[in-house]
């Protein structure tokens, strides 16, 4: 015992010489740093001019612009060098060439069907001019001969899911922003490594960032244990880097390259209820079964062969013709993808290109509603149209600084004719854009900053398919359990509490 306390001791004082040299240390280096602050301030302030003025030439979104400009100013010193540290959406030279090779890949991957843009021009040429922009700008074109199945719930998704896994011949991919362990991804492992030991080829990619609560450090090692490849993007490293701002929201599954899932549901047990976060949890997914499932299986290996840095054959995941055992389906559908190292902001001139589109109604579903002035047109000129502009939004938010933000654009939207509507039971992260009974989209796109400009995501843009129907129809018997804002509702809000959002507001481009 008395060994043990002497060592305790030791150690202590051991810390507490340590401690106590680290701050002489820094009391020195603060009393040089006097010598030389004058000359440290002048070069930030300078630093800090050259960064605004950056800024301003900048083509990003003004919103983005003002978020940096407005604390730049406020701490001339630091601003400057933060934003060169940790600001904007710079990609070195060495990821530029990669992405820029993929995007080439995808091209000859992914050619357009030319007879197909033709067959949707004779029908609608509004319809086919957005099919046109996800081809050229998105490299992905439109496809027929697919079956799609709407799901409004994540444990319909989850069942389904399942089920598709354990029918796998040959591989299955999964992309995912957050994977939890918990009853939903303990399930669906159980079947990864039934198949992985049938010799199928399984690969995952999960983002370091969105799983660093969830899963334990070093888990892809476990699952390559178990003989399932695994790619974690962008690796969080303890160092400051514009990189951290760029992350993998995407959520995509692929079973033997004829069925596909995508949508905004993650694999944990927040998403099917068996776990209580925000109350009820509301999500959408969409499956694909068909020939338009080759642009998620290109996606997919896109992103696999971005991490790792590799050139993989990507056709011999191809399947040539895939049979559809369904009913011949109606419409087209195309899946698409939003790159934030490109510069082209797919998913948002998506959206607005649906709003500009219609002519009767717009119904959105979105967990955030941070919108930039683009948006705020297009909607607000839609409603004065005479166009019913409905959006649900959660009741009870996963982030209350974020919620903030989302209820300071009531007022201004309500106002123009737009009708807000929150999801009383809970939380609502669907991201659906319904439009005239004509066009639909399933994405992982929220309506904020960070999916519009900053991460990777992927949707699936359908016409005139069967599941844009049962789309509207969940809408329809979701406002049923929904509070509709009302005007005063919007305007009756405490002075701190406007204060507070509008500050959240300038700064939200950066949440």
């Amino acid at each position: 015992m008395k060994f043990i306390k002497k060592i305790l001791l030791n150690r202590i004082l051991v810390i507490g010489i340590s401690i106590l040299a680290q701050l002489l240390v820094l009391i020195w280096a603060i009393l040089k740093f006097q010598d030389y602050f004058v000359v440290f301030y002048a070069v930030s302030i300078v630093i800090s001019i050259g960064v605004v003025l950056f800024i301003i030439n900048d083509p990003i979104n003004p919103a983005y612009k003002i978020a940096w400009i407005i604390p730049i100013l406020l701490f001339p010193i630091f601003g400057g060098l933060f934003y060169i540290l940790f600001g904007g959406n710079k990609v070195n030279k060495r990821d530029k060439k990669r992405m820029k090779f993929i995007e080439h890949k995808m091209k000859q991957c992914l050619p357009p069907d030319r007879d197909i843009l033709k067959e949707i021009e004779l029908i609608d040429k509004d319809a086919m001019n957005q099919c046109s922009y996800l081809q050229n700008s998105a490299y992905v074109p439109a496809f027929k001969n697919t079956f799609t199945e709407y799901f409004p719930i994540g444990e319909l998704k989850f069942k389904r899911l399942k089920e598709e896994l354990k029918k796998a011949k040959e591989f299955i991919f999964l992309e995912y922003f957050i994977i939890s362990e918990g009853k939903m991804w303990d399930e669906i492992l159980e079947i990864l490594k039934e198949k992985a030991s049938e010799g199928l080829d399984i690969r995952i990619i999960y983002d370091d960032f969105g799983c660093v609560l969830t899963l334990p450090y070093g888990y892809d090692k476990k699952l390559e244990s178990m003989g399932i490849k695994c790619a974690i993007f962008n690796p969080l490293i303890p160092v400051l880097s514009p990189k951290l701002n760029n992350r993998d929201h995407r959520k995509i599954a692929i079973i033997d390259g004829h069925t596909g899932f995508t949508g905004g549901i993650n694999l944990a047990d927040e998403y099917i209820n068996v776990i209580d976060r925000f109350g009820h949890w509301k999500d959408s997914a969409i499956m694909i079964k068909g020939d338009a499932v080759w642009s998620l299986t290109v996606m997919f290996l896109s992103m696999w062969d971005y991490i790792n840095g590799i050139d993989e054959d990507f056709n011999k995941f191809k399947k040539e013709k895939v049979h559809i055992d369904y009913k011949e389906q109606k419409g087209y559908i195309q899946p698409f993808t939003d790159n934030p190292l490109d510069d082209e902001t797919v998913g948002e001139i998506t959206y607005l290109n649906l709003i500009n589109k219609a002519k009767d109604y717009i119904y959105i579903t979105t967990p955030y509603l941070i919108i930039d002035n683009e948006m705020v047109v297009a909607l607000t000129s839609a409603a004065k149209a005479g166009i019913d502009v409905k959006i649900i939004t959660p009741h009870s938010p996963d982030k209350w600084y974020v919620h903030a933000v989302t209820r300071s654009f009531y007022k201004l939207l309500i106002e123009k004719g737009i009708k807000i509507y929150e999801y009383t039971p809970g939380f609502i992260h669907s991201k659906n854009f319904i439009v005239d009974d004509n066009y639909g989209v399933v994405s992982t796109i929220n309506m904020d900053y960070r999916s519009l400009y900053l991460h990777f995501e992927c949707g699936v843009w359908m016409y005139k398919t069967d599941s844009i129907y049962y789309m509207k129809k969940d809408f329809l018997d979701t406002l049923e359990f929904c509070k509709e804002i009302t005007y005063e509702e919007a305007t009756d809000i405490k002075l701190h509490r406007r204060l507070g959002r509008s500050i959240l507001r300038a700064f939200s481009p950066l949440m």
